[in-house]
């Protein structure tokens, strides 16, 4: 039984989740799944920028009833949202990504399990399976030196009922990620990266070696499986034209939370040049700062299908297992079904980018009325120059 509500009392919004979790997660834990890399300016960019995004709701429309539904490669979504891939969720909580499972199931929305998940992903995959209507599943992929791993690997994420690969595509190598550096931090001996459990060789994994990728990687795929391939990673349109030219099902507006190149656009900038370079050939989702259902409102503005969430999903199940990950889910459904109803539309299926104001920024002006009141006394008090 849940031990918190969204009330007055308990959590009411995802920041309040991110407060909550912080005051129960081990400090070095919390850091892990906080942090960006070097300066973090691209972590703090990311949520900031959706912010500039303002709308023009229409008026006068019956939104009595209003539908949040939607499908990504054809896989019923109840609101355009996934859960992003996130790795060691044991970190946090026992039941681990057994118990988001579980609540994205209960939501109606994607999950994506990562490839250094704590649990299997065989096991995901019975989570899911247990549930009166399973999440739909996707598998985000990494690839590693060892050929006959990667391979296995790719029948067993067939066999347990994936619907898709997720590859990562922006971590050749690990960001500078100083906060671990600082703490020293690394995983405690009984969390385990429970997809190696069966390699007989993972040293490659211990040292953070991946496979160096390049865009050959899309047709080894396309020879060893027949689930449709999703980039994650991508920001630039020469990148998402390349990806739509080798025949992906979709790409991943993603600067992987901030935590890979410090600096790297946000993605609420990045997604309408995807959007336009891809024109309508895949699926474009993006992820990176949402933390509203207005938010989400505002990337099916900007053109992305769906949206995917990561360090709320980690919040909710810091601060209350599998009815915190629940909690956090409808926090944002509601607010989207909100949101829809003020902006004027019955359903996200209508939301194009006709809801977007075309001015420029005005975020820094509006949030900070009292810095312009500093400038105009300090204005009035200067020295004249003429």
């Amino acid at each position: 039984m849940s031990t918190i509500k969204t009330t007055m009392r308990g959590p009411s919004n995802l920041h309040d989740f991110a407060a909550l979790a912080q005051s129960v997660m081990d400090p070095q834990v919390w850091d892990t799944y906080a942090q960006g890399s070097e300066d973090e300016r691209t972590l703090r960019a990311n949520e900031r920028a959706w912010g500039d995004v303002w709308l023009r709701p229409r008026t006068l429309v019956d939104v009595t009833r209003c539908d949040t539904s939607t499908t990504a490669l054809g896989a019923p979504l109840a609101f355009p949202a996934m859960i992003a891939p996130m790795s060691l969720q044991a970190l946090v909580h026992a039941e681990a990504e057994r118990a988001t499972t579980r609540a994205a199931s209960d939501a109606g929305v994607m999950m994506i399990a990562s490839t250094l998940s704590s649990r299997s992903l065989e096991e995901i995959a019975a989570a899911a399976t247990g549930c009166a209507q399973p999440a739909p599943l996707w598998f985000q992929l990494y690839l590693y030196p060892d050929a006959a791993f990667n391979e296995e690997l790719l029948h067993r994420v067939e066999r347990a009922g994936y619907r898709a690969l997720m590859l990562t595509v922006d971590a050749p190598y690990i960001g500078n990620r100083e906060r671990d550096r600082r703490n020293q931090f690394t995983p405690p001996p009984a969390v385990s990266f429970g997809n190696f459990a069966a390699a007989p060789q993972v040293n490659w994994l211990t040292r953070g070696q991946r496979l160096p990728l390049t865009w050959d990687v899309i047709a080894w795929l396309r020879a060893r499986t027949a689930l449709p391939i999703v980039l994650k990673g991508i920001l630039a349109a020469e990148d998402a034209q390349r990806a739509v030219e080798a025949g992906v099902d979709g790409i991943a507006v993603s600067n992987h939370g901030g935590r890979q190149l410090d600096g790297a656009l946000p993605t609420r900038y990045a997604l309408p040049e995807v959007v336009a370079a891809v024109d309508g050939r895949c699926e474009v989702y993006v992820d990176g700062g949402i933390r509203r259902g207005v938010d989400i409102l505002r990337a099916l503005a900007l053109g992305a299908r769906a949206v995917l969430i990561g360090r709320p999903v980690i919040w909710g199940l810091a601060a209350d297992g599998e009815d915190g990950v629940r909690a956090v889910l409808r926090i944002l459904r509601d607010e989207l079904t909100l949101a829809l109803r003020l902006a004027g539309h019955t359903t996200v299926a209508t939301v194009d980018d006709r809801l977007i104001a075309r001015i420029p920024p005005i975020g820094d002006r509006v949030d900070d009325e009292s810095a312009v009141r500093r400038t105009r006394a300090a204005s009035e008090d200067a020295p004249c120059d003429e």
